[in-house]
């Protein structure tokens, strides 16, 4: 495989909702640039991108995929790295990774459907991320559909810089090409005019352009092409192409768009990086320069194990070159590897390349200390360089797991651990106080597909039921709190003596701990202690048994013994002293509250308004995302929600749909609160 040359690649995502046939554009696009021989089909379970046997069964996609391939034309052939994504909400931990890894993101939109609701929510986020948008309008060919209509749609919820590139034709049987040599006839609208709409649109970031525009009346299409990547790189256009996978209109247009329109990796917003002080200091912004000659820095976005060919892990090359052999460090891990083979994939297609350059999405696999999220680097002292935070949906959904067969357990824990490692959205929790293993994810179809994947691939049965509310504790006023440990045996004793102060910290920022200490009333090397002591009951709560949340503890005085002193009694005062300070700083309850994302038949909104206002929930807003839906913005009590979808099945005869997404911690209603304390046996602080 020849040597990929920055300024000929192109990094693609294909978002948007699911049903807008992300699968099937990519499979003509890669026909059309002669990469497969056909195009597949995601019905017949031959689509290139939904290569698991789960997706094959379901016909929809359920995790992220790559798909790169080369593209004749132009003064050099073009590689372009296309990722496709699920458009289920339910799946965002695999489609939101991909928007790290791309410089354009493509925003799918169903013709029949219009704009939905993960449509804005992926034109939100790429436009935060700094990415260049391009929205594609797919099954133009469909029956019943207005294009005129749904282009002034667009425009309306995402702004007037949303113009088309070329527009349909021939009844959709084809495109009308509005931008690179502007001629032929149109559905709707004209060429002529789509012409000088993109044009009046692009000169605005180009002042000595718009003078000769304004002088001339015209601009030659050559001239035209670098300000109108910068109205890209800004925001200030979004170009709309029509197209249809289905039967191929538009498709060839849509390739010449990608080779000739969109940004390089030394073009786009190059990701920033944070440097982090081995000292615990302030994390500083590193931006990667897209340039070979650099050291390597190269971002894991996506981790896939498979039982047969173990685990691949799938990154983005921001700067440096990389290739097989050389030696690599794995985020803060001082020991090297040394990845034997580079991939680039095509599915589950693996092609082996010999080096990877800035932009470049490529694979290792049979390395298992690579995780989610990791940074690769070819320097030790790149070890302080982390990525920026994802910002990903909390899992509030969630099921109570059980082996069907005693003996499994260890099988079962083997299991969910791999399927964690791929998905940064299903997480895996032990409660304590129920003695129940907790799998939480972004929805019931999240949930219901893991449950399939593990009975199907790795053959494990599980039982499942409802898991216990995730309730939390807090305090709602400051306290000062005392301790002394003293023990005397018949050889050396036991001392430690422990001051310190509570107060509540703003609803979602975790615990702080200070320490106030002057001169040397409790030692420092006690104070690690001290800490131990009080984190052991942030665990077992207070109350009624929860985790104790958003509580700074300032320890200020103590008193040591030059002989007695020891870690254990300062580990066993500053508990108690916690403890005693959380009696009088009047510890409440706190249920998670969620958003909560409907979209229905416009006539069933007072029904299910009715419903969420029964159940505590408060209606926050609603829009008409297309005619005869309504998208309801509500927020209510996870634990109101537990037989929600069924009663909007209901409500809706099966055509409803929600989301839910955590959003904060409440006070529980006293009545809830005095049920849940009384539920709670002390016994964690029995012997205080």
């Amino acid at each position: 495989m020849g040597k990929h040359v920055i300024k000929h690649l192109r990094t693609i995502a294909l978002v948007g909702q699911a049903g807008s046939g992300k699968t099937s554009l990519a499979e003509a696009l890669l026909a059309r640039a002669g990469a497969i021989p056909a195009a597949g089909s995601v019905e017949r379970g031959t689509s290139t991108c939904d290569y698991t046997p789960l997706e094959k069964q379901l016909q929809h996609s359920l995790k992220l995929a790559v798909a790169s391939f080369e593209v004749n034309g132009g003064e050099a052939p073009t590689w372009v790295h296309l990722l496709d994504t699920p458009g289920y909400p339910d799946f965002l931990g695999h489609a939101l990774p991909a928007l790290a890894a791309v410089e354009t993101a493509a925003i799918v939109i169903n013709a029949q459907n219009g704009i939905e609701m993960m449509t804005g929510r992926f034109m939100q986020w790429a436009a935060k991320r700094g990415l260049d948008r391009l929205v594609i309008v797919n099954r133009i060919d469909a029956d019943g559909v207005n294009l005129e209509r749904l282009l002034g749609e667009i425009q309306e919820a995402f702004g007037k810089e949303c113009l088309p590139l070329n527009l349909p034709a021939g009844g959709a049987s084809k495109v009308s090409d509005c931008f690179f040599a502007p001629s032929g006839e149109a559905d709707f609208s004209s060429v002529e005019d789509a012409h000088r709409a993109l044009v009046d649109q692009v000169v605005e970031v180009d002042e000595k352009l718009m003078a000769e525009y304004l002088e001339k009346g015209e601009i030659a299409p050559e001239a035209l092409h670098e300000p109108l990547e910068a109205a890209m790189r800004d925001g200030h256009l979004v170009p709309v192409v029509f197209c249809s996978a289905k039967t191929g209109a538009g498709v060839q247009e849509l390739l010449d768009v990608i080779v000739k329109l969109l940004p390089n990796p030394a073009e786009g917003n190059a990701p920033r990086y944070l440097s982090v002080p081995a000292d615990g200091g302030a994390p500083s912004e590193i931006q990667a320069v897209p340039d070979p000659s650099q050291h390597a820095l190269a971002h894991v976005f996506k981790v896939e194990i498979d039982p047969y060919i173990g685990r691949l892990a799938v990154f983005r090359v921001h700067q440096g070159r990389l290739t097989p052999g050389m030696q690599l460090y794995v985020g803060e891990a001082r020991k090297p590897i040394k990845p034997g083979h580079l991939y680039l994939l095509r599915g589950k297609t693996q092609i082996e390349v010999s080096e990877a350059v800035p932009g470049d999405i490529c694979a290792i696999a049979k390395l298992d200390d690579i995780q989610f999220d990791h940074i690769l680097h070819d320097s030790a002292e790149d070890a302080h360089i982390h990525g920026r935070p994802f910002e990903l949906p909390t899992s509030v959904f969630g099921l109570a797991l059980q082996p069907k067969k005693r003996g499994d357990e260890q099988k079962v824990s083997d299991v969910l651990h791999k399927l964690v490692a791929e998905d940064p959205c299903l997480r895996i929790e032990h409660n304590a106080q129920a003695n129940e293993t907790v799998m939480r994810g972004l929805g019931e179809l999240h949930l219901r597909t893991t449950l399939e994947r593990i009975a199907g691939q790795y053959k494990v049965e599980l039982d499942t039921r409802p898991p216990s509310i995730p309730y939390r504790e807090t305090i709602a006023a400051r306290a000062e709190g005392h301790s002394r440990h003293k023990k005397q045996t018949g050889g050396a004793g036991q001392f430690g003596e422990v001051f310190l102060k509570v107060e509540p910290l703003p609803r979602g920022r975790g615990f702080e701990f200070v320490d106030s200490v002057k001169g040397g009333a409790i030692p420092n090397q006690f104070i690690p202690s001290v800490e131990k002591g009080v984190r052991g009951v942030l665990e077992s709560g207070y109350v009624a048994g929860y985790p104790i949340q958003d509580v700074r503890v300032i320890v200020y005085d103590g008193k040591s013994h030059p002989v007695d002193s020891k870690d254990v009694a300062f580990m066993s005062a500053g508990r108690k002293a916690f403890l005693d300070a959380l009696a009088k700083a009047r510890p409440i309850v706190l249920e998670p509250i969620v958003n909560v994302q409907i979209v229905a038949p416009e006539q069933k909104m007072g029904d299910i308004a009715g419903e969420l206002s029964g159940h505590r929930g408060q209606i926050k807003g609603s829009d008409s995302p297309r005619p005869g839906t309504v998208q309801i913005m509500a927020q209510a009590p996870l634990a109101e929600l537990e037989h929600f979808p069924a009663r909007l099945k209901s409500i809706t005869a099966g055509h409803g749909s929600y989301s839910l997404e955590f959003s904060h911690y409440d006070p529980a209603p006293p009545q809830l609160q005095q049920k849940l304390v009384a539920a709670h046996k002390p016994s964690a602080h029995a012997d205080d």
